[in-house]
């Protein structure tokens, strides 16, 4: 077989997607997980159609991979929407790979829909493609999947220049072994074996859940044994699971030291149970026992590791498997050899011989059984006959069944006739079913069909009559009568569900012997005895409280045949029985001879044949019958190894459901437990809010009672104040309608009395005393107003001119002030205003300073011409004055200096108007100093 160690990529291209609805502010991530590890794509924008362009690859080897296939190990990718600015990610979706698609060749990509998408309006799909790549650089080293670390992976001192990690198996084809370890130092040949001998509970692997083929299942063992696969022969039964013990070798090159370290290293050897590419359990073997440090075994025997292994189910924790019990557990009977060619031992027996032997040992003891009814004897049978034919004596010495002398032939007849009187609540479609093995078959008993019953019904069963006829004493009969009741299942039977059990009946069968016994005759003309009882009891509910579920009324019957006539029965193979039909008489008498002659009829020759051969007859036929009577306990024998086998298949299945249904029972009654705690809170909590609500409800009565007595109150206060009011007013009204009667007699008496005055003013003016003596009293009051008001106008001027001193000091003050911040702010301002001319003159210098220049030299120019113009006119003023010159000259030298005149003042104020300069400027002195020349000139000519 070729090496599978070669390192693979799965690589996992993610392309692009479609179907996304547009967020700006996002980005779209996807993430990959593959046993435990996670790989991530670089975000992208969050478009429509987003292109993620990637690919993601995990490093594992062939053998960890066929395991992940086998346990169908899965790669989830995750959709993310990340937020660039709070880092907050929110899940969109996922999708799930199926490793097994992974395939070497390459394949073209496919679209898969998210599940669990967030966005319900949009069918969102990314473009993802699966396969496998072979890694060729990868390191001995690399990940795998599921790498046990190494328990004593220690190099000794003497080979201290190897790596453990760099130790494989390599397979030489040619000499067919596989060499570990350099060849130059390893020389020495090992045979390793490892023998799978026999299972046991193994349907305790299969959960109720799992869905097995339609198709009768094969199961088979899986391990890998230095890089080969190996498989055994596949069974179909895993309650009884039939194979032959095989045994894998291979043959190995090495030495004990680097074997010993590769065991270290390559610690464990794991067998899987599989149902095609399914693992349904696995195991692992430790290797670490076969070569242990410092012993020498190897050298003088082979080394073995052996034992029954508990098989564990994959992802026990991740699918958080309750435990099974130490009996029920799976186990494997494995068996590991590593032996040295060339050494001759006489070593115990191997692992095969022991595993066969085991496997024997167990199938005696699930097979034979003890029989208390059954006393085996090893006595040959008796012949009456003188006759004996070897063939037939040798089948009589076969397997026999003693059955005692005073055993008696019973048969037992129950007939559940009909149950009625129904308390549950709903409708029950009903069979009943029991089992008593004391009757000879451990086989159920069932009614059928189905019948519906409802309350106030009585419904009668259909097929519920059953006889049995067996042979016992009637001693152990009244004994296991007492001992043992008999127990009525009723079951539920729903097309939509499993079948479910509600309540047991239990029939007391001692009742019967107590009945009333009647006589009646055999078929033989035999006298026997029949007892008869008839009942009704209830059935019990097997949940909850023992409450009656339904009667059932039943009528049972035992009959009484007397003594068993046959005291044995044998038990011998078809072909015996086929040759013991077949054989001849061997020794019959001889013909009579003619000579002979008796006179007795009885002592002739002829009647002597006759007699032998009606009783050869007779014993022919009691030996077809002993024949067809084996035939007949031979089928029955393997119809009751069927039923056995059937019976044990049914014993494990209810064991198996049973602890499932006890944790089931256990998780159901913490549940119950926390929903009446809950319950229990619910009601106080109801009580309290209901006590509360009582408390608002008294309180919201009270409030409105003070309310509605308060609202009383304010209505009575105010018609208590109206009427106040209302007396109020009318009391104003009187004293009103009083004081304006008063007001009219007081002006009455005010009108005369002012008449009375005016009269008496008049009469008094008229006197001369009187005038003056007005007049004095006026010109006094005229005095004091006028000291009053010049003392008023003395005292206003001194004010006056104190505060005239204070606002002279103040304006002084301020004005000082003012001057001094005028100043300040003067100079800030000359500052800043050179600052800015500097800088303006500076920004601007650069770009004019040219044109300045240029400017600068036009001016000296027209300077020069000017001052040589002013010379040639000096030179013409001196000669008019001096008179050389005449009249029509001098008038033309007068109209040139006007209009040189006008050009100075053009051009100084042409230069002022730029704001550039100033008087204080050199150029534009020149210019005043020139027209105040010509000025002179002028004023001198005139």
């Amino acid at each position: 077989m070729v090496s599978k160690s070669d390192q693979l990529l799965i690589v996992v291209s993610i392309l692009e997607g479609r179907h996304f609805p547009k967020r700006p502010k996002h980005m779209l991530v996807v993430e990959a997980k593959f046993d435990g590890e996670q790989l991530a794509t670089d975000p992208v924008n969050h478009t429509d159609q987003p292109e993620f362009a990637t690919e993601l690859a995990w490093e594992i080897d062939r053998k960890a991979l066929h395991q992940h296939r086998l346990q169908r190990t899965p790669i989830k990718l995750q959709c993310f929407a990340l937020d660039p600015v709070s880092s907050a990610k929110e899940t969109i979706g996922y999708i799930l790979l199926d490793l097994r698609t992974a395939q070497e060749t390459k394949q073209a990509p496919k679209w898969y829909q998210l599940l669990s998408n967030k966005y319900t309006k949009f069918k969102s799909e990314i473009q993802i493609s699966i396969g496998l790549e072979t890694d060729s650089k990868a390191p001995m080293d690399s990940f795998k999947a599921k790498g046990a670390p190494p328990r004593d992976g220690k190099v000794p001192a003497s080979l201290s220049g190897f790596d453990p990690k760099d130790i494989v198996a390599v397979l030489h084809e040619e000499g067919g072994y596989h060499q570990i370890g350099p060849a130059e130092c390893c020389s020495d040949f090992f045979v390793m074996s490892v023998t799978i001998a026999f299972a046991t509970q193994l349907e305790q692997l299969i959960p109720c859940t799992m869905k097995l083929p339609e198709r009768q299942p094969e199961f088979f063992f899986y391990y890998s044994l230095l890089g080969n696969d190996v498989t055994n022969e596949p069974f179909n039964d895993l309650i009884n699971p039939n194979f032959e013990p095989e045994r894998a070798s291979v043959r190995i090159r090495s030495s004990v030291e680097i074997l010993r370290v590769y065991l270290a290293f390559q610690s464990k050897l794991q067998i899987h149970l599989c149902c095609g590419d399914q693992s349904l359990g696995s195991t692992e073997i430790p290797l670490t026992g076969l070569l242990k440090k410092g012993s020498s075994e190897i050298n003088q025997r082979p080394v073995t590791v052996e034992g029954a292994f508990t098989l564990d189910p994959p992802n026990r924790a991740k699918q958080k498997l309750a435990p099974i019990p130490v009996e029920l557990s799976p186990t494997v009977g494995v068996s590991v050899a590593l032996q040295k060619e060339g050494v001759d031992t006489q070593s115990p027996p191997t692992k095969d011989d022991a595993t066969e032997s085991e496997v024997e040992s167990l199938q005696y003891d699930k097979d034979t059984k003890p029989n208390p009814k059954a006393i085996s004897s090893a006595a040959p049978a008796s012949l009456a006959q003188p006759v004996t034919i070897p063939n037939a004596s040798e089948a009589a010495s076969g397997q026999k069944i003693a059955v005692p002398a005073t055993s008696h032939h019973f048969c037992f007849s129950i007939d559940l006739r009909s149950i009625h009187d129904l308390e549950v609540g709903f409708p029950i479609n009903c069979i009943l079913r029991y089992s008593y093995p004391f009757f000879g078959s451990a086989a159920p008993i069932m009614t059928n069909p189905p019948v519906e019953v409802r309350k106030n019904m009585e419904v009668f069963l259909p097929q519920s009559y059953c006889a049995f006829d067996f042979a016992t004493m009637p001693h152990q009969l009244q004994d296991t009568f007492l001992r043992i009741p008999l127990l009525i299942e009723l079951w539920h039977k729903d097309k939509m569900s499993k079948d479910l059990l509600l309540g047991i009946a239990r029939i007391q069968l001692s009742n019967i012997l107590s009945s009333e016994k009647t006589r009646f005759l055999g078929s033989n003309g035999e006298q026997c005895w029949r007892q008869t009882y008839s009942e009704s009891v209830p059935i019990i509910a097997v949940q909850g409280s023992n409450n009656r579920i339904i009667d059932l009324s039943y009528t049972m019957t035992l009959e009484d045949y007397g003594l068993v006539k046959m005291r044995e029965i044998f038990v011998s193979d078809s072909s015996q029985v086929l040759s013991a039909v077949q054989q001849k008489p061997s020794s019959l008498p001889p013909a009579p001879c003619p000579s002979e002659i008796q006179t007795e009829p009885r002592e002739t020759l002829e009647y002597k044949a006759a007699l032998e051969l009606e009783m050869w007859k007779e014993m022919q036929e009691d030996l077809f019958e002993n024949q067809l009577k084996q035939k007949e306990l031979a089928h029955m024998q393997a119809l009751a190894e069927e039923w056995k086998k059937r019976d044990r298949e049914r014993e494990s299945l209810v064991k198996k459901k049973v602890a499932e249904y006890t944790i089931l029972e256990g998780k159901l009654q913490k549940t119950l437990i926390d929903l009446e705690k809950r319950e229990q809170q619910l009601a106080i909590t109801e009580l309290e809010l209901q006590k509360e609500r009582k408390e608002l409800k008294s309180e919201r009565e009270r409030n409105l009672q003070e309310l509605q007595d308060s609202i009383r109150r304010a209505k009575e206060d105010c018609v208590h104040q109206v009427e106040l009011e209302r007396l109020k007013s009318k009391q104003l009204e009187e004293d009103k309608h009083r004081l304006q009667q008063q007001l009219k007699d007081a002006e009455n008496k005010y009108k005369i009395l002012e008449k009375e005055f005016h009269q008496f003013k008049d009469q008094q003016s008229n006197k001369p005393e009187i005038r003056l003596q007005s007049e004095i009293s006026l010109l006094t009051l005229e005095k004091v107003e006028l000291e009053r008001k010049l003392e008023s106008a003395t005292k206003s001027k001194l004010h006056y001119k104190q505060q005239w001193g204070r606002a002279l000091k103040e304006l002084a003050r301020l004005k000082q002030r003012e001057q001094e911040s005028q100043m300040a702010r003067l100079k800030k301002q000359q500052e800043e205003l050179e600052q800015m001319r500097l800088r303006y003159l500076a920004s601007e210098e650069k770009d004019t300073v040219k044109t300045e220049r240029q400017e600068l030299l036009d001016i000296r120019n027209e300077l020069n011409r000017l001052r040589q113009q002013e010379q040639k006119q000096y030179q013409d003023s001196r000669e008019i004055t001096s008179g050389k010159t005449d009249g029509p000259h001098g008038n033309a030298v007068e109209e040139g200096l006007e209009d040189y005149l006008t050009r100075l003042i053009e051009e100084r104020d042409t230069l002022m108007r730029t704001g550039v300069y100033n008087h204080e400027d050199r150029i534009i002195s020149e210019l005043d100093r020139q027209i105040r020349e010509v000025l002179a000139k002028n004023n001198t000519s005139n």
